[in-house]
């Protein structure tokens, strides 16, 4: 399926060079807020989720902050759209490069959640295209626009790529998966940050959906504890590595009470 690009980027009215993010899966949940975080500090963007008047319309509160905003919609999982993905980076970010490169779009796989007996091949591999290769096709393809920049890649994990849950084996093989090549990412490019974040349990439409039918009021919002640990993480650049956002919100808070 081919890719819709919604508009094109406007002029930069500062004049001035600003870093350049991409985040996928941006127009809900954790990828809209890290979003908006970055766009409301200056950051230039280019983001992309599935559904093209989701984009346009997340496209357009972006802009709103001043600065440059490339909207493709698509699925990742499409090698097409993953190319023109690259290649609207490389357009707004130029010779500097890509700053900061944050793998957000995922999949649940089959909803209600059900166990290794009820899984076929194809839905594992659905949920492999889309968390796992997904990401990598990206990374290397970007990976000439992150050397120059010496960037950040940051990949959205999850305790199910560490903990063995009931009924979570496609999506907690997939972040294992997907923390594995990010930290091998990172040994073998010094010069880039490699990060897999665990956000920890957020309230999300992607959460609810785990969880039919259970109140998550008491899960706190991407932008509470999340995002706030994303944006620590991208402003100390610690050496890489495998994070929980909460931790990382922790540290954050008693460094500034120090």
């Amino acid at each position: 399926m081919m890719s819709d690009a919604c508009g094109d980027r406007p002029t930069t009215t500062t004049g001035v060079m600003m870093p350049t993010a991409l985040v996928t899966g941006a127009t809900h949940g954790l990828g809209r807020a890290l979003a908006e975080s970055l766009a409301a500090r200056g950051w230039d963007l280019v983001v992309t989720a599935r559904d093209a008047s989701s984009v346009a319309e997340t496209v357009s509160h972006l802009r709103t902050h001043g600065h440059d905003v490339v909207g493709l919609a698509g699925d990742v999982g499409d090698a097409v759209h993953r190319d023109e993905v690259a290649e609207a980076v490389t357009d707004l970010a130029g010779a500097r490069g890509l700053d900061l490169l944050v793998h957000n779009a995922s999949t649940l796989g089959p909803v209600p959640l059900r166990p290794l007996r009820d899984l076929t091949t194809d839905d594992l591999a659905a949920v492999l295209a889309v968390n796992v290769l997904a990401p990598h096709g990206l990374t290397r393809s970007l990976l000439p626009s992150l050397e120059a920049a010496g960037g950040t890649v940051i990949a959205i994990s999850s305790d199910a790529g560490v903990e063995h849950y009931e009924t979570w084996g496609a999506y907690g093989a997939s972040k294992a998966a997907l923390d594995h090549l990010t930290l091998t990412l990172a040994a073998e490019l010094p010069t880039v940050r490699a990060y897999a974040v665990d956000p920890g349990d957020m309230r999300t439409a992607m959460h609810q959906s785990a969880f039919p039918g259970e109140d998550i009021s008491d899960r706190p919002l991407p932008e509470e504890v999340a995002v706030p640990g994303i944006l620590a993480l991208v402003g100390s650049r610690p050496a890489s590595g495998r994070y929980r956002a909460a931790d990382l919100v922790a540290a954050a808070t008693t460094e500034v009470a120090s």
